[in-house]
């Protein structure tokens, strides 16, 4: 994995399209925090391609909100009966 800046994107995108075209994927960074990814793509394989990183993101999303309810606390069959309750009544 090779990391660029986005303005490393303007002076250095020849290295940048060498590094992708061998397979390596290439972090662009924003004020030293990664930004975008990018990975080299067929019209072969762009379909699959999308369709894997957005399931992996979604994935990443889901572990992060199990996560956060664990440390939350879990609701009780009450308390989630309470909630569904109040959202029909539009409290």
């Amino acid at each position: 994995m090779n990391f660029y800046s986005v303005r490393d994107l303007r002076t250095e995108s020849k290295s940048m399209w060498e590094n992708l075209s061998r397979g390596n994927e290439v972090v662009i960074t924003n004020n030293g925090k990664p930004a975008a990814l990018m990975m080299d793509v067929s019209g072969d394989n762009l379909e699959l391609m999308l369709q894997a990183v957005r399931q992996a993101k979604a994935m990443i999303a889901f572990n992060s909100m199990r996560s956060q309810a664990a440390s939350a606390g879990y609701m009780s069959d009450e308390e989630i009966e309470a909630e569904i309750q109040a959202a029909r009544r539009g409290e």
